[in-house]
């Protein structure tokens, strides 16, 4: 018989916290036990509790804060973060990878949020058009453009969607205000992006799934034109 190794103390303290989300013992916004109880329940000693409560902080499940103690958070934005940035730093991904993860998710998006976008959402999305058309300032506008587009992904009501756009936003600033200047800077397509994101806000207001969806596509489109550029330039 195959004798198994036992698994590393701080592993052991790893699953039995995932095992107690998992049941509904621990839930979402709530504390931890305390480090020395977790250390007696479970048999191992303090450092080994302190390295699995670091582990589960780097990937998000938890957070910790000094004088406060450990909450569940389940924060995975902040390791889908980490992860991408690695990739984009090491090369492993480019602009081109993450401008085609972000067209499929905010295509889909659109979609979902064509069916379930609330009359405050649509209030929310008018304001900001609205405001990119009479602002001038380009990084007050990159960061109008980045809340029209989270506005439309928090419409879609798919959690998921909604944490891999979060996490891209961290990664891609530099991306989107670089071609937000690019853009801009040639007036006739500045001013085809401004008429598309009219019409994605016209098209989720009169619910038209399919406008929506073509709006979409026309905005990446004025991307991919641009993004050829961007990375001569980079």
């Amino acid at each position: 018989m195959e004798i198994k190794e036992p698994g590393k103390a701080y592993e052991k303290v790893i699953e039995y916290i995932k095992a107690e989300i998992l049941h509904g013992d621990l839930k979402q916004g709530q504390k931890l036990p305390p480090e020395r109880e977790l250390a007696e329940q479970l048999g191992v000693s303090r450092n080994s509790v302190r390295e699995a409560l670091r582990t589960l902080d780097v990937i998000g499940i938890i957070t910790s804060t000094q004088g406060a103690g450990n909450c569940v958070s389940c924060n995975f934005e902040k390791s889908l973060v980490e992860a991408m940035s690695m990739m984009f730093l090491m090369q492993k991904t480019d602009y081109v990878q993450l401008s085609e993860l972000r067209r499929g998710l905010e295509e889909q998006a659109i979609m979902l949020a064509a069916d379930r976008i609330t009359a405050e959402q649509i209030h929310r999305l008018e304001e900001l058009v609205k405001k990119l058309s009479l602002n001038e300032n380009e990084t007050v506008n990159v960061i109008l453009d980045k809340k029209l587009h989270y506005t439309i992904a928090q419409a879609s009501g798919n959690e998921l969607i909604i944490s891999i756009l979060q996490a891209l936003s961290d990664v891609m600033d530099l991306f989107i205000s670089d071609l937000r200047k690019k853009i801009l800077y040639k007036d006739r397509d500045g001013n085809r992006l401004q008429g598309i994101h009219e019409r994605m806000v016209e098209c989720l207001k009169n619910r038209d799934k399919q406008g929506a969806y073509e709006a979409m596509s026309s905005h990446f489109r004025i991307i991919d034109e641009n993004i050829g550029t961007l990375i001569e330039n980079s």
